[in-house]
């Protein structure tokens, strides 16, 4: 392929563009969602009070763009190489989400997670599952 740099300025400006719009929108839920101050809470043990100062409408929509900037930039580094590479993206969103949706009534024998470490616990067992769920693909295919 030939080297054209209004090419290369041009993919640069849309990268640009949406790591900006991506940093803006995550401040915006994190606002409106009191993100920081239901972290604050959640480590400072007051559980219930992160639960009564969280505003779920907007934390839902945290994990959706978290994980998409994270996969966009897997994505344009390369990172889809191989086959089904978003279902350890997709997955977290799906748990993070049930997560933030039960983290105000789960609980862990009496011990309530919240809207922080529920939804963490989540996120990671996504991974694991979205990375397992692509194995599975992959080793189906292999064998048709």
């Amino acid at each position: 392929m030939e080297y054209c740099p209004t090419r290369f300025r041009t993919d640069t400006k849309w990268k640009l563009f949406k790591g900006f719009l991506f940093i803006v929108l995550e401040i915006i839920i994190i606002i409106k969602s009191k993100l920081n101050e239901i972290i604050l809470l959640s480590f400072q043990g007051n559980t219930l009070d992160a639960v009564e100062h969280t505003n779920y409408l907007w934390l839902l929509f945290y994990p959706s763009i978290y994980m998409f900037s994270i996969w966009d930039a897997f994505r344009d580094s390369g990172g889809c190489r191989t086959p089904y590479a978003f279902f350890p993206f997709v997955f977290p969103v799906y748990l993070g989400t049930i997560g933030i949706i039960y983290s105000s009534v789960f609980r862990v024998g009496s011990i309530l997670l919240g809207p922080v470490w529920l939804p963490i616990i989540c996120l990671i067992l996504g991974v694991l599952v979205g990375t397992a769920v692509q194995h599975l693909f992959i080793r189906f295919n292999n064998k048709k």
